[in-house]
């Protein structure tokens, strides 16, 4: 079986599921690269891989032998590609298409009314309904956006990004975070509006005037400080507020790191928030976070969470952007130090046994299987389990009904 994967460029929330990919079916897997990565990326820590991975192609360098495999690859699993017209051409022959997609309406679902864009929709998904073409959904809004244009029906399944893995023994696990002492609290992203790091300065404020909800001997912390790793726009000003707010020392601001670094710094937390709006398609952040057994607090508008997180389980969610529903998630793990280790080794749990490269590409692999088989058999859970089409104002309350959880 061959399997091709075309997207825009491979970057590290790829490489981990394409190393996997590769490892099943050798020769049998490329990634076709339509473009450089832009400098910025380079500038925050991402490198730039095609040079050093035997199965990535770049469209631009060595168009006609990636047309061919475009075209004659068993499977096709098309991302973002800036070049629709190749993907386009495989499917009007017919053949085994399976897309990633984001959100398509992230900014509003109201904007499916605009007659050039359904359009454009049309064109590009819903006239290959009956086709053999799926949607893995790189994120829990995604069923909803594409269900309004009648595409992919009962072919959309869950899936998402899959950073490397870290696992770790008995021993390492109990040494991981620091016990007692200072919270540590770990914030990552880059310093833009979406992001929501202004956030992290008001929970600064509250875990400060709110001391004895969670200080104190018999509680297990004395202090507390919050990690911001990244940078942008915002940065000058947030350092403003902390210092107007009076909270400068209890943050620390870490710049743009490489992804390896970030890691030993949720390594050592016990909280990781995670604050991003609507506009976050996915999330790989959370991963890390999670992966690296920290006390999830997540904003449900953002992609992955729903996806990831089991409220009160393996972590804890707040709705739309609600600030007093965050704080007071965060409240409650800083003084429930024995539940929040227990969500964060939930959290570990699942990235470690479910959402992580290796389990992912199995997955993708059996399917596409079936797929060439005649008969497309999805997974019981996690990546390649049916996508549900939840309208994204009612999924804060559908998570809350399947829950047990009423700590907060």
């Amino acid at each position: 079986m061959t399997i091709t994967f075309i997207s825009n460029y491979i970057n590290h929330h790829q490489i981990p599921f394409s190393n996997a990919c590769y490892r099943e079916l050798g020769e049998g897997f490329c990634f076709i690269q339509t473009q450089p990565m832009e400098q910025e990326r380079i500038d925050m820590g991402w490198q730039r891989q095609e040079d050093a991975l035997p199965y990535v192609l770049c469209l631009y360098e060595e168009e006609e032998r990636c047309r061919r495999l475009i075209l004659e690859s068993d499977i096709l699993l098309a991302g973002w590609t800036g070049r629709e017209d190749l993907v386009e051409e495989r499917l009007n022959l017919g053949r085994a298409t399976i897309r990633i997609s984001e959100r398509i309406y992230r900014e509003g679902q109201w904007k499916a009314i605009s007659p050039r864009g359904l359009i454009h929709k049309y064109r590009e998904h819903t006239r290959y309904r009956n086709q053999d073409a799926y949607l893995l959904c790189a994120g829990a809004y995604v069923p909803s956006d594409f269900h309004i244009i009648h595409a992919y029906p009962q072919k959309m399944y869950r899936f998402g990004y899959f950073p490397e893995t870290a696992h770790y023994t008995k021993e390492q696990w109990e040494r991981l975070k620091p016990q007692g002492g200072t919270l540590e609290i770990v914030w990552a992203a880059r310093f833009i509006p979406l992001k929501h790091p202004e956030f992290m300065i008001r929970l600064a404020s509250c875990l400060k005037e709110r001391r004895h909800i969670w200080a104190g001997k018999e509680k297990g912390f004395d202090t507390f400080r919050i990690h911001m790793v990244g940078s942008g726009e915002m940065e000058a000003h947030l350092k403003e507020q902390a210092r107007k707010a009076g909270v400068e020392e209890s943050l620390v601001f870490h710049g743009f790191l490489a992804p390896e670094r970030v890691r030993k710094i949720m390594e050592g937390c016990h909280i990781h928030v995670f604050t991003s709006d609507y506009l976050e398609g996915w999330g790989a952040v959370m991963n890390e976070a999670m992966n690296s057994g920290c006390g999830e607090v997540a904003n449900v508008q953002a992609g992955a969470v729903p996806y990831l997180i089991r409220h009160g389980v393996n972590g804890l969610v707040y709705p739309d952007g609600d600030f007093e529903k965050m704080a007071g998630a965060v409240l409650y793990l800083a003084s429930h130090p024995a539940e929040c280790r227990e969500m964060g080794r939930a959290a570990y749990e699942t990235i470690t046994k479910l959402w992580n490269a290796e389990h992912a590409a199995a997955e993708l692999i059996r399917f596409c299987k079936g797929v060439l088989e005649g008969k497309a058999v999805p997974a019981q859970e996690g990546p390649l389990s049916p996508a549900p089409v939840i309208a994204p104002g009612k999924m804060y309350e559908v998570m809350m009904r399947e829950s047990d959880f009423n700590g907060f």
